[in-house]
C-alpha cells in the first residue's frame, strides 16, 4: 500500500495533496432492561483524499486502495474548478515531514476475546443493576471496542501509520417510586485493552445506588450560590463552555467572538491554567499525530488567568500567523479533519477540598454531568446530582441542579482551584460539524465558583 500511495502522490497535479486510509474493527454489545439489544462485531475500511489547487480544496472518498490515483486526480480537478470561486485562498502552515509507525500497546487485546465472553460480562453488569433494588425499573448497559488503523501520507514526504484503540463501558440505571423517575449512570472510556472493563461490578452498583438515592433527594431551590464543581463537571464545563470557542476555525467564522478572544486578555484568577494536551498515552483517541500528520503538542489556552493560546489546523494556523497545534481530527475516513479537542483540562491548584468548603454558609456541591448546551459564551449544564453545603459541611443530596451563565463571567468568578486533579474519558464523545462521537478526555480538580445561577424549583 505504501508504494501505491507514494507513487500516486508523486504524480498528482496539485499544489498539495494527501491520502488518509483507515481500517476499523469494532464490537458493540447493548442491554436494555432484561433484553439484549445489540450484539455486533464488524469491520470496515475506506479512505479520503484532499488536493489543494490555487487556494481551494478538492475532496474525494473511496473504499478500494486501487482507486487512490484516480481519486487524487478527481480531487485535484474539483479543487481547480473551485479555485476561481474562492474569495479567501486556503494556505497551509509549514510543518516538517515525518515518517513513523505507531503500534497500539494493549495489556489484553480485546480483538482476541470471544464475543460470547464479552456478552456474558456485559450481561453480568446489567443483572447487578437490575437486581439492586425493587425501585430499579430499567437499565442501559453498553460496551464498545474498536481498533482503528490509520495510514496518512502527503506530497511533502510525510508517511505515518497509527493504531488507535478505544474501549468504552456505559452503566445506567433508572429508578421509580410513586411515579417519580430518576436515573444515574457511570461512563468509562480509555485507549486501553479488555482489562479496562473487567471487575467493574462496583461501578455498576454505584449507578444503581445513585438512581435509588435520587428518589429521596430534594429538588434544589433556584437562586445564586457559591458552587463547588467536582472534577468531572468542571472538566465538562471547560471543554464545552470554553474549549469550543478556543477552536480557531470557529473564531475565523465569527469576527465578534474573535475580538473577544484576543490573546493576552485576562479571563480568570492567576490560579487558573487551562490546557489542551495533544498526546497522553492511554487516553481516548490519543495518538502522536493528528489527521493532517502534524505532531500533537501541549497547548496552554489560559496561563495564570490570561488567554495565551488557541487550537489550530494547518489552515487556521496559516490564516492567523500561528503554528499548527496538531488539533486537526476527523471522526472517520468519510470526513475531512477539522479543529477538534483532544485532552482538555484545568490544571490542579493548591487548595484542598476542605479549603474549598470553608466559608460557604449555603452553597451547592455539584457532581457529574448529565447534559447541557452552549451558545457562544452562554451555557446551561445539568449536574448528574449534587449535595447541599451548609456551614462549610456537606449536607443532603439534591437533584434537578441546572447551572447557567456566561462562560467569561463564570471564569472570572472562580475563587479557588483544588489540588485533586482527575482526567477522565467517558463512553460518549464530542460533536462538531456533523462529526460525532469523537473520542476525547477532559478533566480538572475540584473548582469553587461564586455567584453561580442555579435553576430549580
Amino acid at each position: 500500500m505504501k508504494a501505491l500511495i507514494v507513487e500516486a502522490l508523486r504524480r498528482v497535479s496539485a499544489d498539495y495533496a494527501e491520502v488518509r486510509w483507515e481500517e476499523l474493527t469494532r464490537t458493540r454489545i447493548a442491554f436494555q432492561r432484561d433484553q439484549l439489544m445489540a450484539l455486533e462485531s464488524s469491520s470496515e475500511s475506506g479512505g479520503i483524499v484532499r488536493a489543494l489547487v490555487d487556494g481551494a480544496w478538492g475532496i474525494a472518498v473511496f473504499t478500494d486502495p486501487e482507486e487512490i490515483p484516480r481519486k487524487l486526480e478527481e480531487a485535484a480537478g474539483l479543487a481547480r474548478a473551485s479555485a476561481t470561486h474562492v474569495r479567501e485562498k486556503i494556505r497551509l502552515a509549514t510543518v516538517q515531514p515525518v515518517e513513523d509507525v505507531v503500534k497500539a500497546s494493549l495489556a489484553e487485546d480485546f480483538r482476541e476475546i470471544p464475543l460470547e465472553e464479552k456478552r456474558a460480562l456485559v450481561q453480568r453488569y446489567n443483572e447487578l443493576i437490575l437486581d439492586y433494588a425493587d425501585e430499579i425499573v430499567s437499565t442501559s448497559v453498553r460496551y464498545t471496542d474498536a481498533l482503528r488503523r490509520v495510514v496518512f501520507a502527503n506530497t511533502e514526504g510525510t508517511y505515518i501509520e497509527q493504531e488507535v484503540p478505544d474501549i468504552t463501558l456505559l452503566l445506567a440505571a433508572v429508578a421509580r417510586r410513586n411515579g417519580d423517575i430518576q436515573q444515574a449512570f457511570v461512563s468509562l472510556g480509555e485507549a486501553a485493552g479488555y482489562e479496562f472493563v473487567r471487575d467493574r461490578e462496583e461501578k455498576a452498583l454505584e449507578a444503581a445506588k445513585r438512581a435509588v438515592d435520587l428518589l429521596s433527594a430534594k429538588p434544589v431551590k433556584g437562586g445564586r450560590y457559591t458552587v463547588i464543581l467536582d472534577q468531572e463537571l468542571a472538566g465538562v464545563f471547560i471543554h464545552e463552555a470554553f474549549g469550543h470557542i478556543c477552536e480557531a476555525d470557529f473564531l475565523l467564522r465569527n469576527p465578534p467572538m474573535r475580538e473577544v478572544m484576543r490573546l493576552g486578555k485576562r479571563f480568570g484568577v492567576e490560579a487558573l491554567n487551562v490546557v489542551e494536551d495533544g498526546y497522553i498515552p492511554g487516553r481516548r483517541g490519543n495518538v502522536p499525530y493528528d489527521d493532517e500528520g502534524v505532531r500533537r503538542r501541549k497547548v496552554y489556552l489560559i496561563k495564570e488567568g490570561m488567554l495565551v493560546g488557541l487550537m489550530h489546523s494547518r489552515a487556521t494556523a496559516a490564516a492567523t500567523g500561528m503554528e499548527p497545534t496538531g488539533n486537526a481530527r476527523a471522526v472517520s475516513w468519510e470526513h475531512e479533519p477539522i479543529v477538534r479537542m483532544r485532552n482538555t483540562y484545568i490544571e490542579p491548584g493548591e487548595a484542598s477540598f476542605e479549603d474549598l468548603l470553608k466559608g460557604i454558609d449555603h452553597g451547592i456541591y455539584a457532581k457529574g454531568a448529565f447534559g447541557g448546551q452552549t451558545e457562544f459564551e452562554q451555557f446551561t449544564f445539568s449536574a448528574a446530582y449534587a449535595y447541599e453545603i451548609r456551614g462549610g459541611e456537606i449536607g443532603g443530596m439534591l437533584r434537578d441542579v441546572v447551572l447557567t451563565g456566561n462562560v467569561f463571567e463564570t471564569l472570572r468568578n472562580i475563587e479557588m482551584v483544588g489540588n485533586d486533579f482527575e482526567l477522565k474519558g467517558g463512553a460518549g464523545g464530542c460533536g462538531k460539524g456533523g462529526q460525532s462521537p469523537l473520542p476525547v478526555t477532559d478533566g480538572a480538580p475540584h473548582v469553587r465558583i461564586k455567584d453561580v445561577i442555579v435553576g430549580g424549583r
